[in-house]
């Protein structure tokens, strides 16, 4: 009876889409309300917007990958750029000591 009843807790996380944290930045001169409209459209497809940018135009933001599919097409003109958050250094990509 527990095992079936874990089972049942654990398949709703298992069915959700996993979110995936990126930085999303737009062309300069974009305007505010792109931007806004982007952040709208992410969170109301399950994603959290992490961190707002203010020197440059663009956001950091866990999203399911539907939704940054989706984003990524629908402005021809203000096209974002969207790329994974992650820990960089000077001699490449981050890795954990092992």
């Amino acid at each position: 009876m527990k095992l079936t009843f874990a089972a049942l807790l654990v398949l709703p996380l298992a069915l959700a889409e996993s979110l995936k944290s990126v930085i999303v930045t737009f062309p300069k001169g974009t305007p505010d309300s792109v931007v806004n409209q982007a952040k709208v459209c992410l969170v109301a497809s399950g994603g959290v917007i992490t961190h707002e940018y203010h020197l440059i135009n663009g956001f950091a933001a866990e999203a399911p990958v539907s939704a940054l599919q989706t984003l990524s097409t629908q402005d021809t003109q203000y096209k974002p750029n969207i790329e994974e958050d992650k820990v960089v250094s000077a001699y490449g990509d981050y890795t954990a000591a092992v």
